[in-house]
């Protein structure tokens, strides 16, 4: 068995990127890209170097990597894994999938690699369905999606794939399973590496994406096209006019034509099957899992809210006959949310400050309302269940605010029908929007994006009650009261 390390393409670790790359297509006849093709993105094979090489203490360890379904993130990730078990001597790493069946995907590509003949005479025994282990004393094992199994685990590398589909208490428990380790001379940092395809706003993966942008984890992305084949004369850019003749140009920009002449490898998916995947689903789904430029929105329940657009960082200058305005979501273990608007006199809406606390007392909030540096509020538009009497206090919530001395309005409908006019005024038929929010509303941003209907229940018109409901609630009631005309009789208390 050290014969196998004293001879062959195991004699030396590869030392350098260039190195690397050679190692990979002479042993494994693979060719990884070195050079992304969208603007922002990684290149796949900046993923194997920082996985692979351990030298870098500059940057973090862990690594999130966002990439386009059939990518070959999870293919890449067995490449990383192999290396790691042929020359850092003694490391264990485990793999965990967003199912079993995802994690054997990983496995079926580490048997292809150790089944060459240079390759299978590393093995420690056979090849089992859950675990290879080679005469240098390292193993890669699958882990079943499951507490049990993940808190067990004390490894070199946790690599998971498709974590978007991970349960998030497994998730939790898989931050305390690496530890660090010398492994033949090499310093292997304990690390977990997460692969998936983003599908939903604000789920785990968007959440990973959004500390790898901080700095916790490092960030690799790419998409289709960073990973196309070479395009060839067949294939034409754009027309005798300069317009765009081909669906992938306006991401593309004709880069793919041009890695033959560059000497940079090409990636392994053709240009006419990404162009048939392309004719074959909607711009909203091409979007997030081929391009990988945003989450796919398809179960949102406000489509229509744009960040770009919808989301501004000032306010234009303030105009004679605007009013001041506020929304209100009552709560006690849930948060109460409250909402501070501007109404120009062209009827646009500026939503500019937001404000969500649980477990504290209405008269709590009312004085904030009050002494906000926001000028004074004409109205707040609320709930029409807040004018229930409380058992507790035995006046309903809209006296108590009304008590206080701010003047509450609302506005009796569905919420469907609230929302339509959230919507008219995120995208009306014709014009621009009539609904803006400033960026410190954070809370609210996040919750238009968020508010989703059960992807479980498409045949449901009631979105999912998951936090998301409050603040776009404060919303719906100011736009019902605006648009709709409001009640304002108190009960007398």
């Amino acid at each position: 068995m050290d014969d196998m390390y004293e001879s062959g393409p195991f004699v030396r670790a590869p030392r350098s990127a260039d190195e690397l790359h050679a190692w990979v297509r002479e042993h494994l006849d693979v060719q990884v890209p070195r050079q992304p093709l969208m603007v922002g993105h990684s290149a796949p094979f900046d993923y194997l170097c920082h996985a692979f090489f351990e030298t870098d203490p500059g940057r973090a360890r862990d690594c999130v990597v966002w990439a386009n379904r059939g990518g070959g993130k999870t293919f890449l990730a067995a490449v990383a894994t192999a290396l790691d078990l042929i020359f850092k001597p003694g490391i264990e790493i485990r793999i965990l999938g967003g199912s079993l069946e995802q994690a054997k995907r990983m496995h079926a590509h580490l048997r292809q690699v150790f089944s060459r003949p240079a390759f299978s005479a590393l093995l420690d025994g056979k090849i089992t369905e859950r675990r290879i282990r080679l005469g240098n004393g390292s193993v890669v094992e699958l882990l079943a999606q499951s507490q049990t199994s993940v808190r067990g685990t004390r490894v070199q590398k946790l690599r998971c794939d498709e974590v978007e589909l991970f349960d998030p208490d497994v998730w939790e428990a898989a931050q305390l399973t690496t530890r660090s380790k010398d492994c033949g001379g090499v310093l292997v940092s304990g690390s977990i590496e997460c692969l998936s395809t983003m599908h939903v706003p604000y789920g785990l993966m968007y959440r990973l994406v959004a500390e790898a942008r901080e700095g916790v984890r490092n960030l690799f992305k790419w998409g289709v096209i960073d990973v196309l084949g070479v395009c060839d004369e067949a294939h034409q850019c754009c027309d005798e006019s300069g317009e765009p003749a081909c669906p992938l140009y306006s991401a593309c920009l004709g880069r793919a034509k041009l890695r033959d002449a560059a000497g940079s490898p090409a990636g392994h998916i053709d240009v006419r099957d990404a162009l048939r995947q392309q004719q074959r689903v909607s711009e909203a789904t091409w979007s997030a899992e081929m391009l990988c430029l945003r989450p796919r929105r398809s179960d949102c329940v406000l489509p229509e809210f744009d960040r770009a657009v919808h989301v501004v960082d000032a306010l234009p200058g303030e105009v004679e006959g605007a009013v001041w305005i506020g929304g209100m979501d009552f709560g006690i273990r849930a948060p109460t949310v409250v909402l501070w608007a501007r109404v120009d006199p062209d009827g646009v809406l500026y939503v500019v400050d937001e404000r969500a606390q649980s477990g504290v007392v209405l008269a709590e909030h009312a004085e904030a309302i009050l002494k906000s540096p926001w000028p004074t509020l004409e109205w707040i538009a609320v709930d029409p269940a807040g004018n229930q009497r409380s058992g507790q206090t035995g006046i309903s919530d809209v006296q108590a605010l009304t008590k206080a001395g701010l003047r509450c309005r609302w506005r009796r409908m569905g919420v469907m029908e609230g929302l339509s006019l959230v919507r008219a005024r995120l995208k009306p038929a014709s014009g621009s929007p009539r609904l803006y929010v400033h960026q410190r509303c954070r809370g609210l941003v996040e919750s238009l994006e968020k508010y989703r209907y059960p992807a479980e229940n498409p045949h449901t018109l009631t979105p999912v009650k998951d936090g998301s409901d409050h603040a776009v609630d404060a919303l719906r009631y100011m736009v019902q009261c605006l648009d709709r005309g409001y009640e304002t009789k108190v009960s007398r208390y």
